[in-house]
């Protein structure tokens, strides 16, 4: 597993916790993020911190957006993994200027660990449709690699 893999994994992980405790108000992930990604990692740290916030921020704007190109599929009726997998995909692409294979690729493998057994498919399903209905507002470079997202990360911070 890469190591921005694993970063991707652990915001996955606080992102499901948010979800499963819906009265309870979103912690500082930062603790969290440290203690599972080791202390020397502070690149990895700040990716995590960005993913976690970034769709913790645009929350409602990425399940409008799930739900409106996941046919049949609300996204209260999706599981818990899914739409959480899907919800860091869609930022990652619409935000994070991901390239979209890598930020759909990494969301599959996501998907086979955390998810059912159809979640894989249905994850590309609907990251395939984002993209799709989506590229003319995403300017990215489809040659750019992951490493780029960096520069955009640590610009935002």
């Amino acid at each position: 597993m890469s190591r921005r893999s694993r970063s991707r994994e652990v915001a996955l992980q606080v992102l499901f916790q948010d979800d499963l405790n819906p009265c309870d108000p979103p912690t500082d992930a930062a603790p969290f993020l440290k203690r599972r990604l080791g202390k020397n990692s502070s690149e990895l740290f700040d990716f995590s911190l960005a993913l976690v916030d970034g769709v913790r921020m645009h929350h409602a704007e990425l399940d409008g957006t799930i739900e409106s190109l996941a046919e049949h599929w609300s996204v209260a009726r999706m599981a818990t993994a899914d739409r959480n997998i899907l919800r860091l995909g869609v930022f990652e692409m619409l935000f994070l200027k991901t390239p979209h294979r890598i930020a759909i690729d990494e969301a599959i493998e996501l998907a086979k660990r955390f998810g059912g057994a159809q979640s894989s498919q249905f994850i590309n399903g609907v990251l395939d449709r984002v993209w799709h209905e989506k590229k003319s507002t995403i300017s990215v470079d489809i040659n750019a690699k992951e490493e780029d997202t960096n520069k955009q990360i640590n610009n935002r911070l």
